[in-house]
């Protein structure tokens, strides 16, 4: 069993598994196609992914421009929080975002759908992140958003300040994403 909950952009859904405790510890169910079809969520997901980081590490707005991929992730070890920004051109919710806490003790997932910018930032050491995807990886329509971009809205000294973060660790990759005017003047979606 699973409870979905629509979260202010209606199409990420978190989802939060029914989990069976006893001494020996737990056992839970992380994906049911009936269930998911029957909350509306009807992908056929192709590629899991596991990554492992240390604590503070940002995993940039990140997406596909073609072969685009829905995601349903979770944490299995240490937490996160994850975003998810519409791209979607012609929606209400265009350029709107979500966060979450996602975390190994709350077992929460969320369910990201195609044409958003996924990112995360973990909030442990030796944090790993789970995700199940609809489509194949291409790196060849790798997209990317700058995650410091004042038109964001995100207010990441307050995240900083929060969480009692010192310094972000990010990729020489995620350092050079385009802003969200040179997105918006190629936005594929």
């Amino acid at each position: 069993m699973f409870k979905f909950t629509s979260t202010k952009i209606a199409d990420v859904i978190v989802v939060e598994p029914q989990v069976f405790w006893d001494d020996r510890g737990f056992f839970m169910e992380t994906y049911s196609k009936k269930e998911f079809e029957n909350a509306w969520i009807d992908v056929e997901f192709v590629q899991d992914n596991h990554s492992k980081s240390k604590k503070w590490v940002f995993r940039w707005f990140h997406f596909q421009t073609q072969n685009t991929q829905s995601k349903l992730v979770r944490v299995v070890s240490g937490s996160v929080l994850d975003f998810a920004i519409d791209l979607r051109k012609d929606s209400v919710t265009y350029w709107e975002y979500i966060v979450e806490e996602l975390s190994a003790s709350n077992k929460k997932q969320l369910f990201v759908p195609q044409w958003f910018a996924h990112w995360f930032l973990t909030l442990e050491d030796n944090t790993e992140f789970v995700y199940k995807c609809d489509d194949y990886y291409s790196p060849e329509f790798d997209g990317w958003i700058i995650y410091s971009d004042p038109r964001l809205n995100i207010d990441f000294e307050a995240i900083k300040k929060k969480y009692d973060i010192s310094e972000l660790s990010f990729s020489e990759k995620d350092k050079n994403h385009p802003s969200i005017d040179e997105f918006f003047s190629n936005n594929p979606f």
